[in-house]
């Protein structure tokens, strides 16, 4: 009996937390992503990330915003996922799930340079991440960078470099007129809440002791889905449980990098 409460608990939690980023994906606000407080205004975004597929299963919800109020994202994979010896099909598969994604095949750049290699123990150099980086912004005009925080939600040693890289343009090139916002690592539980972080994160996000903070909603959960799955060569059964698992699935918390 007691186990029976515990599962309809559980299951009424979920259908709540789901219900309530349903409620918040309607409220379609403008106020993110204003610069230096003025009006809203299309922005030119970067989003860099390791590996094809990091961006169906992290960064769907930013996606998701920001293709979704008219706003310009390019993405910049700074490797092809060759760990395996399938870089050429994940390059592939990167481009069919960011039509799915609704960005355009042409705003999506795959780095395949022979010291930027996909792998654990892989060690990038960040000055050649910085100097790659910087290249696209100002090929692209390029107002504010999105990438993954120095943990890098896996911990996974790429997506630390890309986080490390990104700042270096920050700081080195003193571009005050880029905002960067860096993806929220959470702890395991949180992470594989699902929907249920929901609550969490949204109180995170009004702790003025963690600085400038967004938390975004997924206005298109499905679509999220739809492009994870273009990641054929990915999509083994552990990683459908992680995303129908996953937090960031529902939500992304963003920080301000200042």
């Amino acid at each position: 009996m007691a186990l029976i409460l515990v599962i309809a608990c559980i299951i009424f939690v979920w259908i709540t937390s789901l219900f309530k980023i349903f409620l918040l994906a309607r409220i379609r606000s403008t106020k993110h992503f204003t610069l230096n407080g003025r009006a809203f205004r299309k922005r030119n975004v970067l989003l860099v990330i390791a590996h094809p597929d990091d961006e169906s299963m992290f960064f769907a919800p930013t996606i998701n915003f920001l293709t979704s109020r008219g706003h310009n994202v390019q993405i910049l994979c700074l490797s092809n996922g060759d760990a395996d010896g399938k870089g050429n099909i994940r390059k592939q598969e990167l481009y069919q799930a960011c039509v799915s994604l609704k960005v355009p095949m042409q705003q999506v750049k795959i780095i395949n340079h022979p010291d930027l290699q996909d792998g654990f123990g892989k060690v990038w150099n960040h000055s050649l991440l910085a100097k790659i980086i910087d290249e696209e912004i100002t090929s692209h005009c390029i107002d504010m960078i999105i990438t993954f925080d120095k943990y890098g939600v896996s911990g996974h040693c790429n997506h630390r470099d890309v986080h490390y890289g990104v700042c270096k343009v920050l700081y080195d090139t003193s571009r005050g007129d880029i905002e960067v916002w860096e993806l929220v690592s959470t702890n395991i539980l949180r992470k594989y809440s699902g929907p249920n972080d929901i609550w969490l994160s949204m109180f995170w996000a009004m702790l003025p002791s963690n600085g400038t903070v967004q938390c975004l909603v997924n206005e298109h959960s499905r679509r999220s889905f739809t492009a994870m799955a273009q990641h054929k060569s990915q999509w083994v059964w552990f990683r459908k449980l992680f995303v129908i698992l996953s937090s960031y699935t529902y939500m992304n918390t963003l920080r301000k990098i200042k």
